[in-house]
């Protein structure tokens, strides 16, 4: 995370709105979400689970005067955007939420974050298969590519055909053979040839057209794009994100200047772009202006928080402080949220090579702390990184780790695996990655 690369931002399409409007239009769009997550972070006890419980929804419903089914969706939309976190039976404010009145780039991560996650947000008709929801859902960026070329309103037979097109490429590049119903594979070529253009064309088309409705309002919900009669636009929250998207960048922290006088937060912000080095040297011009005690507990307290890059930063500052951090970073062993790191700290102080301080973590741990890294790259990082990420995990497999971090319970599971799969490059992999994190959301298996 200390050494990706920079370069001058892209300016975006001409028209589009400057970033304090895009802002006000992403908390326009979560506004009743942001409402529900003050009320769930300021109401302690169970209840506030994934699904929210009855009561809760009731409780919930009556105080915000809202309706259940509003308050089922603010809920939702609260989650995927990381405005709550949910720790066991306890939902706590997630670090966008702190942030959401003074920091529009949190305020559209956390939009992103919702728009990466349309298909979570919208359910897909329950009497199509998940293999042709799927491919919808990988067919949706070409969709949103068009609208955002088009730079106005699109027909929705335009779309269509787009749509039907990049299915049938998936299709082909999985060597699949679209069936009527109630037909069985033909064992031939010319058989399967015959098949394609007698008795799918005519069920595909009918399906494409319902999952392109599917798609046009869940992407509508979020707020991407408006539909009228017969057409779609882009909104211009959506024309900026997918612009974001085909230009791969991110809205990343910029440094301060004057490091030494700052809080910690903040001084490890302005260090998260230098290299290693650098960054050794602005944590010790700030540790030289505190008390070790003072420094130290400030850390600590910047990695209790819900940002994942900044937990990690902070324990890289607590490795410049050395021995006099030895009792606090032990006492923090029982914090789930810290232990990983904490374990890999102490291991690092006793002498261990940083390259072999891994094996002192269980297999849990290690999951934990991958997803928790994940979490800062989807935050921070680019694109690339977050892809590249996959290598590091210990579990070797795509769906080994997948079961593993199901399993784990990390708050930002579902965020972390839905911005993995907007990422990946491999349809195939990115289709399991979406289904893990669409059991995860719903609790399934």
């Amino acid at each position: 995370m200390t050494t990706r690369r920079t370069r001058p931002a892209p300016r975006p399409p001409e028209g589009t709105p400057p970033r304090t409007e895009l802002a006000r239009q992403a908390r326009a769009v979560l506004a009743d979400a942001v409402r529900i997550a003050h009320w769930a972070a300021g109401t302690p006890g169970p209840g506030t689970a994934a699904p929210l419980a009855a009561h809760a929804l009731e409780r919930a419903a009556t105080t915000l005067e809202l309706s259940p089914a509003q308050v089922r969706a603010g809920w939702d939309r609260a989650r995927l955007a990381g405005l709550i976190e949910l720790h066991g039976d306890t939902a706590r404010p997630g670090w966008r939420l702190r942030a959401w009145d003074r920091d529009d780039s949190a305020v559209l991560r956390g939009w992103v974050a919702l728009f990466d996650a349309w298909s979570l947000v919208h359910a897909a008709p329950e009497d199509i298969e998940a293999g042709a929801v799927a491919e919808a859902v990988e067919a949706v960026p070409q969709v949103l590519s068009l609208l955002q070329l088009s730079a106005g309103p699109v027909t929705v037979p335009a779309l269509l055909d787009l749509l039907g097109q990049r299915v049938a490429e998936l299709q082909e590049e999985r060597c699949e053979v679209p069936l009527g119903p109630g037909r069985t594979a033909p064992a031939a070529p010319e058989a399967a040839e015959s098949t394609m253009s007698a008795a799918a064309p005519a069920r595909s088309a009918d399906l494409n057209a319902l999952l392109l409705d599917w798609a046009l309002e869940g992407l509508a919900a979020v707020g991407a794009l408006t539909l009228g009669t017969g057409h779609a636009t882009l909104t211009p929250l959506g024309n900026w994100a997918v612009w974001v998207k085909l230009e791969q960048i991110c809205v990343a922290a910029q440094s301060p200047a004057g490091n030494i006088e700052q809080s910690a937060a903040d001084m490890l912000l302005g260090c998260a772009r230098l290299t290693p080095g650098p960054a050794r040297d602005e944590y010790r011009a700030w540790l030289a202006a505190r008390t070790v005690g003072s420094a130290v507990a400030e850390l600590l307290a910047v990695a209790r928080g819900e940002d994942a890059l900044l937990r990690g930063l902070a324990f890289e500052a607590l490795r410049v402080v050395g021995a006099p951090a030895e009792p606090e970073v032990r006492a923090v062993l029982a914090e789930p949220s810290l232990r990983p790191y904490a374990l890999l700290w102490l291991a690092e102080y006793e002498g261990n090579d940083p390259d072999d301080a891994q094996d002192v973590l269980s297999r849990e741990e290690s999951t934990w702390l991958w997803v928790d890294t994940a979490a800062a790259v989807a935050d921070h990082g680019e694109t690339g990184l977050l892809v590249r990420h996959l290598d590091s995990a210990v579990q070797g497999t795509v769906p080994a780790l997948l079961d593993e971090v199901r399993a784990v319970g990390h708050p930002r599971t579902v965020q972390v695996l839905v911005a993995l799969a907007a990422a990946h490059p491999d349809p195939a992999l990115a289709k399991a990655v979406r289904r893990a994190a669409f059991q995860v959301h719903t609790g399934g298996a």
